[in-house]
């Protein structure tokens, strides 16, 4: 809508290309559940929880950014919103999840509770058909608040009307509550409980900054390919890159913070039932992937958005996020997969391929519905403080 044809063609063909991409690897990776179902349903676990985190991380960064306004938010709002918008679409993906339940979790098999006590104890939380409960409940919640500031947010481009400024501003503070919460029992649920011996208390913020940190990275990708066409050529300055690299900034420091200090809670208690989990990640080729991100997660990008030059240029700010995007997939291998290979690190073609095709066809949504829409608000009566170039 409104877009010049250059930026048509481009959305044009990424999303034609994402289509055909997604469906080859899925289609690859139907026929690997046919002979290996076990690591499709690990492989497919992996894929799911990267994209589903960018969609949830952008509900609550436009939260944020209703709350504080800025012009950071402005420059991504649009973009924000549309993957607030493939959340539907996550829930139908989701689906497959309910053939391979005793695949991934040792709760939902009965023989295994019926010979462990723990599990037993766990029994009333854990079972199959609260599990689907609750993630029914979680999508609700979800899809509900995504609808409201995006239907609020289209009703603010067509009126003009000053008061949805403060209905959004309303609803934000509930958003990021909201988000907080259900992430969390949703880390618990769908990851945490992959080791249902295994608790951490931090589990799920970790979870509610990667998501955060992964959406600010994908939003400085798309951007900076973006600002090359109007309307955002117009208005992007350098100093909207800079904000958005402080951001990225504070979410990398932020995620080392919480993800050290669970590792040093756990670690300084030595308790048996902590420890191993630990033990498995650092132990048969786990710890060079720690390591890894230890670098390429934490160390570099820190280093790198310290220099006020990095964060102005957008075409290194651009590399920087692309690096985080990728190593927010390999933080989610190291969470997910050694729950099911603890004695060595073992990578399988489907966890490449089950990400790419969930991707393909999460990014065909993500831009269709980026189409449908201004690429800038249109009415926001902060408009013209947050774009004034200094």
């Amino acid at each position: 809508m409104n877009h010049p044809d250059s930026l048509k063609l481009l959305l044009n063909r990424i999303q034609q290309r994402a289509v055909i991409v997604g469906v080859v690897a899925l289609a690859l990776c139907g026929v690997g559940a046919y002979l290996a179902p076990d690591q499709f349903f690990q492989s497919y676990l992996l894929g799911y929880l990267f994209w589903i985190g960018i969609a949830l991380g952008s509900l609550a960064i436009v939260a944020l950014h209703h709350l504080v306004g800025g012009g950071w938010g402005f420059t991504i709002q649009r973009l924000l919103e549309s993957s607030t918008r493939t959340l539907p679409l996550m829930a139908v993906l989701f689906l497959p999840f309910f053939f391979g339940m005793e695949k991934l979790y040792l709760w939902a098999r009965p023989e295994m509770v019926a010979g462990d006590e723990l599990l037993q104890h766990k029994a009333p939380y854990l079972n199959v058909s609260f599990f689907w409960m609750r993630a029914a409940g979680y999508f609700l919640l979800w899809t509900t608040f995504a609808f409201l500031i995006s239907k609020w947010s289209r009703d603010q481009d067509r009126t003009a009307e000053p008061s949805l400024t403060r209905r959004l501003q309303s609803i934000s503070g509930p958003t990021l509550v909201m988000y907080v919460l259900t992430v969390t029992f949703a880390a618990m649920d769908w990851v945490m409980s992959l080791d249902p011996h295994w608790f951490s208390t931090i589990y799920g913020i970790i979870f509610v900054v990667g998501q955060a940190l992964v959406t600010l990275a994908f939003a400085v990708v798309v951007v900076g390919a973006l600002a090359r066409h109007q309307p955002l050529s117009e208005v992007m300055a350098a100093k909207h890159f800079h904000d958005l690299g402080n951001l990225l900034l504070a979410f990398v420091m932020l995620w080392a913070y919480v993800s050290f200090s669970q590792f040093l809670i756990i670690w300084s208690g030595n308790l048996p039932e902590e420890i191993p989990w630990y033990v498995h990640r650092l132990h048969g080729g786990w710890e060079w992937i720690a390591l890894i991100l230890l670098v390429f997660q934490f160390a570099l990008p820190f280093v790198l958005l310290l220099s006020r030059q990095t964060k102005r240029r957008a075409e290194i700010l651009v590399k920087v996020a692309m690096a985080i995007v990728f190593m927010r997939l390999v933080d989610l291998f190291w969470l997910v997969a050694p729950n099911f290979h603890p004695d060595g690190i073992a990578i399988h073609w489907m966890d490449v391929l089950a990400p790419i095709g969930i991707g393909g066809i999460w990014l065909a949504v993500f831009i269709w519905q980026l189409k449908t829409r201004p690429l800038l608000p249109l009415h926001d009566p902060r408009l013209a403080e947050a774009f004034h170039h200094e």
